[in-house]
This record gives C-alpha cells, structure tokens and sequence, in this order.
C-alpha cells in the first residue's frame, strides 16, 4: 500500500497503531484524539491499576456501584456476548486468569514477577452479573476482567474519533484488534504462524469492519498456561486450534467472535468468517475471506 501514514504507541499492554492517508493535515490531531482515549479507557478498565474504574469495581463485589455510562455500556456488551455464546465468551474468568499466574500486566508475567499459580478458579457466573442503567451489582467473590472486549470496543471508538478530527479514513490496530474507518482502502493483513511469529501463513484482504486475532501461544508464560480462559473448566484452554482470526462488522464484536471461536475449535469457520490454525498445522480459511495477492 502507498500514501499511508503510520505512528505507533503503548498503551493496554500492547503497541497502538494509527494509520490514515499520507500527507493529510489532520493526522497529527487524530493521533492525539485516538491515544487521549486510549489513555482514557485505560485507566478505566484495566485491572492491573489499583485506579482504575474496573478495579474499583471488583473492590465492591457483593455490593451495588453507580459506574461510569461506558463501563455499564461495556458490561452490558459483554454479559450479552456471554449469552450468545453460551458462557464460552465470559466477563468473570478475573480470578480464573489470577489463579493461572496472569495476575499482573504481561510484560511482568514474563519477566518472572508473578504469585503462585493456584488451582483452578470457578467461572460461569456471569448470569448473575446485574446492570441497571448505571448501576452494577457483581455477586459477592466475583470479579471483572474485560482486558480483550476493552481493548476492541476501544479500537472501534478511537477509529471513529480519528475521523471526528478530519480524516477521511482511519485504521487502528490494537495489538491484532483492528478497526478499519471511513473510506479507508482495502487493508492487506498478514496471519502469521502462531509458532513463529517470523513465518506468515497467508495474507486476507480486509475491506472493512474489525478483525480480532485470539491465540493460546502469543501470552503465554510457561507450559499449558496462557490467557484464554476455558470458563467449563476454570483453566487456561486446551483446543484444537491454536490461533484464530475472525472479521466482524466491529472489533469488539470480532474480538467475542475471536474468544468464542477459539474454544469452538474447527467449527469456528462456519460461524464467522474467520483463519484458524490447527495444532496439526493446518490452516483452515472461511471462504468469506479474500485472499490478498
């Protein structure tokens, strides 16, 4: 692709990348408006900050909490997702994630700066999540972790803000969860091997909408342990695929979509149009998807 403007930063644990068409003037406002609300959800969603909405929330568990207009819009997303996919997407895998050893952020995990691995912690009880307008009631012992839909619904929203600044198109990536804005061109995306990240195995061709990508290698900290959570049995999954890549018309939609499919396995690519890769190796593509050249 020619005239594209590229700039990356950090933010959710992982880098952000605005893209938008070369040479516009608006660009420089757009970055600012789409890191602002990266910034901005940030701090409201992520558990690893004590000053976080979402941290405030698991704090009060058990009891009634009035939360922020976009947190109980989120919630509710994510309860509704929970729903739909019958518990296998579920907003209450927190202490399930804390027990595998993926108690703090990820670069940390890596570095070796975690708790104790504890046994498998209870899901599944998303159901008793209640929201009424902007007040939420999480069941006593039951916490939040809404990492992956928080990082999509933000994508979708900093897409949007970019062409609030003046951009006639916009893409941001968000570590794999992609949004596409706007008039934007048909973006080549490559699906790597999810065994070495060296190796692409294809490249589709996304015309519009999100793609989200969900796989049990990339935060992965020691054998059989990594962030996807298998709510049936309170551990880090064990499926038959390794990595899959769903298109939905938003990121937050591909990103449940992506989660689901995961624990799907090879009926994901009925479903959705979606990449999945085998842990026999094979690549299974829905012939929703076009192949880019």
């Amino acid at each position: 692709m020619t005239g594209i403007r590229t700039h990356g930063f950090r933010s959710m644990g992982t880098t952000v990348t605005l893209l938008g068409p070369a040479g516009d003037a608006a660009f420089p406002r757009a970055l600012d408006a789409v890191s602002r609300r990266f910034i901005d959800e940030e701090r409201r969603f992520s558990r690893f900050r004590g000053d976080s909405e979402l941290s405030r929330v698991n704090a009060a568990s058990g009891r009634p909490r009035t939360v922020s207009a976009p947190f109980a819009e989120l919630v509710s997303l994510a309860l509704d997702a929970a729903a739909r996919t019958a518990g296998r997407f579920d907003p209450t895998v927190h202490d399930a994630l804390v027990a595998a050893g993926y108690d703090r952020d990820f670069d940390e995990v890596l570095a070796g700066a975690r708790g104790a691995l504890h046994p498998a912690a209870p899901c599944g009880r998303w159901a008793e999540v209640e929201v009424d307008g902007r007040t939420l009631t999480l069941p006593a012992g039951v916490h939040l972790d809404l990492g992956g839909i928080a990082k999509g619904w933000t994508a979708d929203r900093a897409a949007e803000d970019a062409l609030a600044a003046g951009l006639p198109w916009a893409t941001v990536n968000a570590g794999g969860d992609l949004r596409l804005a706007g008039d934007a061109p048909p973006l080549p995306v490559a699906i790597e091997d999810p065994e070495d990240p060296d190796v692409e195995l294809l490249r589709i061709r996304v015309p519009s909408g999100g793609l989200a990508t969900s796989s049990v290698m990339k935060r992965s900290w020691a054998p059989g342990r990594h962030h996807v959570i298998d709510p049936s049995s309170g551990r880090p999954a064990e499926t038959e695929l390794l990595q899959i890549t769903v298109w939905s018309e938003t990121a937050v939609e591909a990103e449940v979509r992506a989660t689901d499919g995961l624990l799907l396995g090879r009926r994901a690519v009925e479903r959705s149009p979606a990449v999945c890769v085998t842990r026999e190796g094979d690549v299974l593509v829905s012939l929703a998807f076009e192949e880019a050249a």
